[in-house]
Parts: structure tokens; sequence; C-alpha cells
């Protein structure tokens, strides 16, 4: 099997065939990983408050954690740029994505990005961090024009050799042209083994004309 269908089959593992008409079902709760992963700061101690852990901050921050090269399915009809400076919601920079509907309602009608760690890993190699202590992400979103649907933004979701040890999500969100904050309630949740950072995935049917949006300041707490 040429490597590039291999990829495209372990993508379409993440988030099932579903989204290319309506959205991602709930996935099953996956198994804990145990590996020896880097512990954020602070993550151990159930009585102290769980520092802010960045999946994006700013563009090239060092505070990032988390690389947006998971493209799907395939990435040609997606556009991020990292280092937007009209119109942020915070620092310096922040992210405006381009989902251009025309290319894909001639492809697979849905697309989508990971946040992993390390960049391309799509559970083939370890990686990742343990959470364990955060209690929700949060991150801040806005339309283009307004009324952009997201079907689902995600942590975990990974599946592979070395999967995420579990999962959660929310959507589908309905963008408003001013910036808002959404959250993702993690309370519960087994954040040992996390590579899947953060995920969006969208379609065709609920944007027929375009979707233009922006993201930023996306941590754990």
């Amino acid at each position: 099997m040429p490597p590039e269908s291999a990829d495209m089959i372990r993508k379409f593992l993440v988030v099932g065939v579903s989204l290319a008409i309506a959205g991602c079902g709930q996935p099953k709760q996956i198994s804990t990983v145990n590996a020896e992963l880097p512990v954020a700061s602070g993550a151990s101690s159930e009585k102290s408050r769980f520092p802010p852990f960045f999946v994006y901050q700013d563009r090239a921050a060092k505070e990032n954690h988390f690389i947006p090269s998971g493209f799907m399915p395939n990435g040609k009809c997606l556009k991020l740029e990292d280092a937007w400076k009209e119109n942020c919601r915070s620092g310096e920079t922040c992210i405006r994505v381009t989902y251009d509907i025309q290319c894909s309602q001639q492809d697979q009608r849905w697309s989508g990005i990971y946040w992993l760690n390390p960049a391309d890993n799509w559970g083939a190699r370890k990686g990742g961090f343990d959470l364990n202590g955060a209690s929700k992400l949060t991150f801040w979103a806005r339309g283009d024009k307004g009324g952009e649907r997201i079907e689902e933004f995600k942590v975990g979701g990974i599946v592979s050799d070395y999967p995420d040890s579990d999962v959660a999500m929310i959507g589908p969100v309905i963008l408003s042209r001013e910036w808002r904050e959404y959250t993702i309630d993690l309370r519960g949740k087994d954040l040992s083994y996390i590579s899947g950072g953060f995920s969006w995935a969208a379609n065709t049917d609920a944007n027929p004309q375009e979707c233009v949006f922006y993201l930023d300041e996306i941590k754990y707490q």
C-alpha cells in the first residue's frame, strides 16, 4: 500500500466517515496508554490550580505545545495562517482558517485540522503530554462574516498504536463575528496521554458558500 493511502486510512479512523455528511458522533472512550510522558507543571497537585498549558498562545511562542499538522482529509482545501495580526483577541497574532468550500464540494465535502504532538503524529509513535489536573480547555473563536458552522471542536481522539487516553468535544458551534470564548469540559476525563491537543472539523452541507474563521488563546486550565 502506498504511504499516502496508509496515511489517509489513519486520518479517517480519527474522525470517521460520518463527517462527510453531518459531523461526527461521540467516539468511544479510549483505553489509557502506560507511557512516561512530560507532565504539565502543576498537574500532579490536585489542590493547586492547573496552570495555563497552551495549544496556541502566539505564533512561534515557546508556550505552544502542539503543532497544527493534522490536515484532514488531505489538506488541499484548507489554508491556515497562524501569524494573522488583524483584530486578534489577545497578544500579537491569532489564527485565520480558510476552508475552501468550492474545492471541498469537488472533493470529500469536509475538512478539519488537528494540533498534534509531535507534528504529523497520528498515533504511530509516542508523544503528547500528561494533562491530568486540567478541568477544561478554553479557546476564543469568531467567524469572518458570522454564521459559520463548525461541527465539532475536540480534545484527544487519536487512535492507533499510541492512542489518546480519552476524548471530549463540543459542537456544532455557530460562530459570531465577535470574539467569544468556548469551553470543552474535561472534568472526569483521563488526560494521562494526549497527543491530539485540539482539533476542529466542518463540512460543506452546513457551509454552502464560504467558511473563514479565527482562533486565539487555546489552552488547558
